[in-house]
């Protein structure tokens, strides 16, 4: 790799004061009654949520996230009474979600696991501090089969033969950000999670997508846009500060994303007109081109790494990219593309399919802040400052932005 194509970007130039109660802990009573910063042309403006149809181009594309958020946080204790929490992060064995979550009896996940130093490795029984017979009846118990540095691998088997999401979801609990510092509630279950959710797999919501109620979406069709959706399952990664000061020397996470080749045969009739909901969907997005790049250099990858993006200049344009993608699909008689992306959007990157995103207010010193001062040329702090002082509410319960690209 040329080093030198790698943008150097120290993460403390991406920090701002955020005060603990402009953090939003609970969400709105409606969805749609969240505020909605419209950015564009370097000019931010105060809207409501409700009004995103009138701000969006006739005619666009505009894609959403649908995946489910999964129960992934389990309490179970030890013989002596230890408390152990087990949070469920990617599955291991069987490795597919869908097949995953069809099991019966034993499965095994990469965890990661609170107060792992106090677990001496026996096999932990579920906490049921209420004696809840429905709980009682799964036998949920965890054995722990490998530690492998901060994450560990656990065999979860259970008695009753009920498929692993059914006993995800009696057994555990919704995994809401730890920022909001609060158990999770009855609320949550509903509110954190979109209108369209579909496939489980996440272990936090793509909450760009929370402010959608029936009514918007049928807004949004009658002005003529096109809705269609990706499935990317965000992980717990996410939630992962930026620890070296260098952001180059920063670890990505994987997450899997699946896209039908309908959708790439969209986006190739759509070009100039894409609106992205949540940063999940532009990482799978604007991962397609570099798919697309392999398929016409070397063939198809399994994933796409990290700084793929700047290691060299693509010459290639994004409809080559696109046809190679659809291509390589109908050759191998394909109706979707899975893959994996580790992609990191810095400033610096150049974006090739995203033209207008949908997303909330992140974290200081975040690479979700990262991704959309690369979106809007560098013009964060604008963005950032205006919300602030109109008093625009951050994080995944918070309010909304439209964001034109720069």
């Amino acid at each position: 790799m040329n080093d030198r194509m790698i943008p150097e970007i120290y993460i403390e130039d991406y920090n701002y004061n955020l005060p603990d109660n402009r953090i939003a802990k609970y969400p709105l009573a409606e969805r749609d009654l969240s505020k909605l910063l419209h950015y564009k042309d370097g000019n931010p403006e105060e809207r409501r949520f409700a009004e995103i149809c009138e701000i969006l181009p006739e005619g666009a594309l505009m894609i959403f996230n649908d995946t489910k958020v999964v129960p992934a946080r389990l309490h179970f204790q030890r013989a002596t009474g230890a408390h152990i929490e087990i949070f469920c992060l990617e599955p291991v064995m069987p490795e597919e979600y869908v097949t995953m979550f069809a099991q019966r009896e034993r499965c095994r996940w990469k965890c990661i696991v609170g107060n792992v130093k106090r677990w001496k490795g026996d096999v932990l029984t579920l906490y049921n501090p209420d004696e809840d017979p429905s709980i009682s009846e799964m036998g949920l118990e965890a054995t722990l089969i490998e530690r492998a540095g901060e994450t560990s691998i656990i065999e979860f088997s259970w008695k009753n033969a009920a498929e692993f999401s059914k006993v995800l979801e009696i057994c555990g609990s919704v995994p809401i950000p730890p920022y909001l510092n609060r158990d999770t509630e009855a609320v949550d279950l509903e509110r954190y999670q979109t209108l369209y959710a579909r496939y489980r797999g996440s272990v936090a919501a793509p909450t760009a997508g929370l402010h959608f109620t029936r009514k918007v979406l049928e807004g949004i069709d009658a002005r003529g846009i096109s809705r269609e959706t990706v499935c990317l399952h965000v992980g717990a990664g996410t939630f992962l500060p930026v620890k070296s000061s260098l952001v180059a020397e920063h670890s990505m996470h994987r997450e899997p994303f699946v896209v039908t080749l309908d959708l790439i045969r969209k986006l190739r009739s759509h070009l100039g007109k894409v609106v992205a909901v949540g940063t999940t969907s532009v990482r799978t997005l604007e991962s397609l081109y570099y798919i697309g790049v392999s398929c016409i250099e070397k063939g198809f990858p399994e994933d796409v790494c990290q700084w793929d993006p700047y290691e060299r200049e693509y010459g290639y344009s994004l409809e080559e990219s696109l046809d190679a993608l659809i291509a390589y699909l109908e050759e191998n008689d394909l109706s979707e593309l899975k893959a994996g992306t580790r992609i990191i959007i810095v400033p610096g990157f150049r974006f090739r399919v995203v033209d207008v995103l949908v997303t909330n207010f992140h974290q200081p010193q975040s690479t979700l802040l990262l991704l959309i001062s690369a979106f809007v040329g560098g013009d964060w702090k604008n963005i950032y400052d205006f919300a602030l002082g109109h008093d625009f509410r951050f994080l995944s319960y918070g309010d909304s932005s439209v964001l034109f690209r720069a």
